[in-house]
């Protein structure tokens, strides 16, 4: 959605590197780049001014001037202000003293609010809540089977008393969902209400009748984040005729240029509350305005990649999975495919690769990524015998013809795929065996080949003197521990060794060498 307002602002920043010192003609030249970035984006005037004053503002102050890093500085002051205008900090949502809590959708016919009402069923649910569904767009043909349709997909009960099609009346149907939601103990009740192609006195004469009958704790505005600046001046208009307490931006995925959900806070002064960011019911999320500037200034998101893995991976699992990695030795093709498959749930490969930072700069290589590439692999993998994935190395050339008709590839792709899980089973052993580096953690194979490599090549003295002190030098636990300071007894010398000294009060002659009672 922000790709465009990204690529411009990372390019602004990406001239400010080479600089030491920033002058007010860098800084000037740098906030009038930022104005036609946000500009062409599609974010309001009123807030591009704003912006920008408040960018200047801090950049010609001591914070910069003072700075070891002035470019760094003037990125960090960009993300503060990006915060500061998508809400400053996550808004959650207010529960009822006593349950049910009442939360009504509002917004436009086509933002996506039936969808919405699932997927904030199916977040609720996840998040231990018992949420009901109301169908009260009665309006719209087919929307109640619509929402019937989505909560049996979000596993959520729906009360849908009334067939709709412009049949029956929709404060009714919201009422009489309270006392349904405490008589079959629904904590959560979700207000799906009728939409309009453009604002019309029916339609918020009836928005504001359910609000009325309901005394909902929030009300949700969903807006389309394609829509464009119309999205401020719909905003508006629900604000003053319904009025809402907060925001939720539908089709996040999109391509259109979305500097309109950048000012729909501002114009509003209410915060964006939840994201939608796919067709799944499963693509939504609190919207956390901190990430949303990373992502815009191409920082990544890492907390949220984090997050989806925790609700993805099952802690045993990943436990008994990350020892099999440590050994290398156990990781066959069936680990390799449960893991593969786990990621495959956490979502599109395109999004978890777009949430690591830096990866706007390689935006034309993820959208070459393929997830399709990834049901060749498991179409591979599933074609072989249990023997076959426990054992790869058996896969000859017949049995990789084989695998090859059974998965409708390649021969050469079944190859490559045998030969870089080998590769990767190779690299999983070096790193738990320290990479066989002496003296890292894991590194026994290679310790114990370096420890014979140097005693083979060690040449003991005839001298026992010197073999002792040879063997302590050694570090063998069966030699003598001899004080330092002793590279000048005997014959060797009478010199010590630079930097060693002989121990306070040390008399060489009292010394017990082996051989001696």
């Amino acid at each position: 959605m922000f790709e465009t307002l990204s690529d411009r602002l990372t390019s602004v920043f990406s001239s400010l590197k080479s600089k030491g010192r920033l002058s007010d003609a860098d800084i000037d030249a740098t906030c009038r780049e930022i104005r036609i970035a946000l500009l062409e984006a599609d974010v309001a005037l009123p807030v591009v001014k704003e912006f920008v004053s408040h960018v200047k503002e801090r950049a010609r102050g001591a914070e910069v001037s003072q700075a070891l890093n002035p470019a760094q500085q003037v990125v960090k002051i960009v993300n503060d202000e990006l915060v500061r205008i998508l809400g400053g900090e996550t808004r959650r949502l207010r529960f009822a003293k006593t349950p049910p809590t009442v939360i009504m959708l509002a917004g436009l016919q086509g933002a996506g609010k039936t969808t919405l009402a699932g997927k904030l069923a199916r977040w609720l649910r996840e998040q231990g809540h018992a949420p009901l569904l109301v169908a009260a767009d009665l309006q719209r043909p087919n929307a109640v089977q619509q929402l019937q349709v989505v909560g049996q997909r979000a596993q959520v009960a729906v009360h849908a008393p009334e067939p709709g099609n412009g049949v029956g009346d929709p404060v009714k149907v919201a009422r009489e969902s309270i006392d349904h939601a405490r008589r079959q103990q629904h904590d959560i009740v979700i207000i799906d209400t009728a939409g309009r192609l453009g604002i019309d006195q029916e339609l918020m004469r009836q928005a504001a009748d359910i609000r009325d009958a309901v005394s909902p704790d929030e009300v949700l505005f969903v807006v389309d984040a394609m829509i464009g600046q119309d999205a401020v001046t719909t905003a508006q208009a629900f604000m003053d005729g319904v009025g809402f307490d907060g925001v939720v931006l539908t089709k996040l995925d999109g391509d259109a240029r979305g500097g309109a959900a950048l000012s729909v806070r501002h114009i509003t002064g209410r915060p964006i509350m939840f994201a939608s960011t796919g067709e799944k019911l499963e693509d939504f999320d609190a919207f956390h305005p901190d990430r949303m500037a990373s992502r815009i200034l191409d920082m990544g998101d890492i907390l949220t990649l984090i997050e989806q893995a925790q609700r993805t991976f099952d802690e045993a699992d990943a436990a008994k999975m990350a020892g099999k990695l440590a050994s290398g030795e156990n990781f066959t093709l069936d680990d390799f495919l449960e893991q593969m498959m786990m990621v495959r749930k956490m979502g599109p490969l395109k999004n978890l690769l777009g949430m690591m930072p830096g990866m706007g700069q390689m935006r034309e290589q993820l959208n070459q990524v393929d997830e399709r590439d990834l049901d060749r692999v498991a179409a591979i993998i599933r074609s072989m015998t249990p023997a076959e994935r426990q054992e790869p190395k058996m896969i000859n050339g017949s049995r990789r013809a084989r695998i090859a008709r059974g998965s409708g590839v390649t021969v050469t792709e079944v190859s490559s795929l045998v030969t870089r899980f080998f590769d990767a089973q190779k690299m999983m052993k070096q790193v738990a065996g320290g990479m066989g580096i002496p003296g890292m953690p894991g590194s026994r194979k290679g310790g114990k080949a370096a420890q014979k490599k140097a005693k083979k090549g060690r040449r003991v003295s005839g001298d026992p003197r010197k073999a002792a002190l040879g063997k302590a030098a050694a570090g063998d636990g069966d030699a003598p521990q001899l004080p330092p300071g002793l590279g000048g007894l005997g014959g060797l010398g009478g010199q010590l060794p630079p930097g060693l000294e002989l121990p306070p009060g040390f008399d060489p002659s009292k010394l017990r060498l082996p051989g001696q009672k």
